[in-house]
C-alpha cells in the first residue's frame, strides 16, 4: 500500500459517546457547554450542534445505560477536544464550566494552543481549546514544531470577559 497521507481537508465530523444516564449527560454538554440538541430520541440518544450542523456530539445510552465510566488503565477514548474560534470564546466557555461547579483536571499552554482539562459526567475526558495563528506556533531551530506544557494563566483568560 502507497504512503499517500490523508486529503488535506479531511476533518472530524462528529463524536459518539456512550454514557450511563441521558439527562445528566444533557445537563453538561448542552446545559453547561451549550451544545443546541438538533434530535432527540426518547431516553435512547440525542444529537447536538454548534452552529446548525446536524450534529457534532451524539450521546447514547444503547449499549451503556446505568453502566460505570470505564476504568483508568484501559484503553478508549482520552478525550473529546472542542476548539474555539479565539481567546474570548474560550473565556466564555471556561466561565460556564468554573459556575457549573465542574472540577477542572488541568489547562496547559501548548505553545500551538491553549487548553483547558475537565471530565464529563461518565468520566470522558474533554479539552477545551483555542488555536494560535500557524505564523505564532513554536518551533525549533531546524523548523519543526515544538509544542511544549507550559502553565496557562486561566485568571488572565477570565480577564478577556471585561
Amino acid at each position: 500500500m502507497p504512503d499517500v497521507p490523508i486529503h488535506p481537508e479531511a476533518r472530524i465530523g462528529h463524536v459518539h459517546l456512550k454514557v450511563a444516564d441521558l439527562d445528566r449527560a444533557l445537563a453538561f454538554w448542552h446545559g453547561v457547554l451549550g451544545f443546541e440538541i438538533t434530535q432527540r430520541m426518547g431516553n435512547q440518544a440525542v444529537f447536538l450542534s454548534a452552529g446548525g450542523y446536524h450534529h457534532h456530539i451524539a450521546l447514547n445510552t444503547w449499549e451503556s445505560a446505568g453502566g460505570p465510566p470505564p476504568p483508568r488503565g484501559t484503553t478508549g477514548l482520552y478525550h473529546v477536544a472542542l476548539v474555539y474560534p479565539d481567546r474570548k470564546a474560550l473565556a466564555a466557555a471556561l466561565l460556564r464550566v468554573v459556575e457549573a461547579g465542574i472540577e477542572l483536571e488541568g489547562a496547559s499552554d501548548h505553545g500551538v494552543s491553549e487548553a483547558i482539562y475537565l471530565r464529563d459526567p461518565d468520566g470522558n475526558g474533554v479539552e477545551l481549546y483555542r488555536d494560535r495563528p500557524r505564523v505564532e506556533w513554536p518551533r525549533d531551530a531546524a523548523g519543526n514544531l515544538a509544542m511544549g506544557n507550559r502553565r496557562f494563566d486561566l485568571q488572565a483568560l477570565l480577564a478577556e470577559l471585561r
